[in-house]
């Protein structure tokens, strides 16, 4: 593909557009982390498509048109470039109750957003059908258990749905391994104040190994609250790095930004203080491990495949 990536250190993340937020002389590569500067008698020929910063209170009116159609997108929301051949395939995961017109916006925004960065990737709505109390996690795992049954994922991104990226630079690439990506940690509703460093909630990237190396979300936490600190703490013990998107140069930080879609504050789980407090005592045996759920229907719609479960635990006759 031309140059559309640059292979440094073994690992392709993709280049970075010129922007005038950079320097007219250079441009970034986002490696691991750390910034490579690159002159751009290299990169004049990349053919990377991004747009830079979108401002996404404008475009909302047209993303909630009744306008389906996406061009090159395969049945089931699934997306192959066809002029280059990827290295890695991402499954997006997408837990989901009574947000309709979230998921509308998110759909039409997220597809030609990650089409720009020339991703393979296939998109997963893991909706809770029951009307228990919403967990998020368990419909982290059940979309992770649901997709690797469909295709081979390198890795996988558990996205809230009520998040969109604001500059389409922030790169949704897979991570190294053993270094999980917080990406959602500057939010327009915090005034992009940067998320304290064990906030680990919203949108994070996993090798498909390294989520199956912590069994994945505590399936425990219903309602509100915990489950990504609950998460965070998988990582460290097993020895895991969390890494974002930051440096030095304050103008690659804001590449990471997100906007929130407004929605209704729910009421905390009351009990997510005592399930946080014990979560070194059930870790191995509470997420991907003890997972039960009844599927209870699979749909490929031209924009995402939809996987309706329920979580009440079945009684045997």
């Amino acid at each position: 593909m031309a140059l559309s990536m640059i292979a440094m250190e073994g690992q392709l993340m993709g280049t970075v557009n010129r922007s005038s937020r950079f320097k007219p002389s250079q441009e970034i590569i986002v490696l691991s982390g750390h910034l490579y500067w690159v002159k751009l008698a290299i990169l004049e020929r990349v053919n990377y498509r991004k747009i830079g910063w979108l401002n996404i209170s404008s475009i909302l009116p047209g993303l909630l048109e009744n306008n389906t159609e996406q061009s090159n997108l395969k049945i089931g929301g699934t997306y192959e470039p066809t002029n280059c051949q990827p290295r890695e395939k991402v499954a997006l995961i997408v837990p989901y109750r009574r947000r309709k017109e979230h998921l509308k916006i998110f759909l039409r925004y997220m597809h030609p957003f990650l089409q720009r960065q020339q991703l393979a990737y296939a998109v997963f709505v893991v909706e809770q059908f029951d009307s228990l109390p919403f967990n998020r996690g368990m419909l982290m795992n059940i979309g992770y258990k649901e997709a690797i049954k469909m295709d081979s994922f390198k890795c996988f991104i558990f996205h809230d749905v009520d998040l969109l990226p604001e500059d389409d630079r922030n790169l949704y690439k897979c991570p190294e391994d053993g270094k999980p990506r917080q990406m959602a940690f500057l939010m327009d509703i915090y005034d992009y104040k940067p998320a304290p460093n064990s906030y680990f909630g919203g949108v994070n990237a996993f090798l498909t190994t390294n989520f199956q190396l912590i069994n994945g979300f505590s399936n425990l936490f219903w309602g509100w609250g915990s489950e990504d600190d609950d998460l965070y703490r998988r990582l460290l013990r097993h020895n895991l790095t969390v890494v974002r998107l930051s440096s030095p140069d304050s103008s690659l930080v804001q590449i990471a930004r997100y906007t929130m879609l407004d929605h209704d504050w729910v009421n905390p789980n009351p009990d997510r203080d005592l399930l946080f407090k014990e979560w070194s005592y059930r870790q191995k045996y509470d997420g991907l491990s003890n997972l039960k759920y009844e599927v209870l229907k699979i749909e490929v719609t031209p924009l995402y495949t939809h996987i309706l479960v329920d979580l009440r635990p079945k009684m045997p006759k």
